[in-house]
């Protein structure tokens, strides 16, 4: 298949298929004897992984690492485990710092009038530059 139709089997956009093709991450397509890219099913499979993967938030060296690993059958899982763990750990290190983002928000929000006067705890406290 060519490239507009591997993009509508896998859901993913043909650009993108260039670029996960550029960056390795995806194996570039055979070539037809017009030079066109020609897709099978391997390459929608590995391209709906991919999109998966992305869904996740996995990076794109997750992404390749998990990749290698769905192609081998001999794999230790512990591996693929051992990924997804260090994941969601990065992923619930960065919520926690999110809500604490909105928690400060918030507070800063609920200290403004919103009124016609220029006093604002929000720009004052951008100002200071605090973390």
């Amino acid at each position: 298949m060519n490239i507009g139709a591997a993009a509508a089997a896998s859901g993913v956009t043909a650009k993108m298929i260039r670029h996960y093709e550029s960056i390795g991450l995806a194996r570039p397509a055979e070539r037809r004897a017009n030079a066109y890219r020609d897709y099978g099913e391997r390459d929608v499979h590995d391209l709906r992984f991919i999109k998966r993967a992305r869904r996740l938030g996995f990076s794109t060296a997750e992404i390749a690492a998990l990749l290698a690993l769905w192609r081998d059958s001999a794999r230790p899982s512990r591996e693929v485990r051992r990924i997804a763990e260090r994941h969601v750990a990065e992923l619930e290190a960065r919520i926690a710092e999110m809500q604490a983002m909105a928690g400060t928000l918030r507070a800063l929000v609920g200290a403004c009038c919103g009124d016609e006067r220029p006093d604002c705890p929000i720009l004052d406290d951008l100002a200071q530059g605090v973390v």
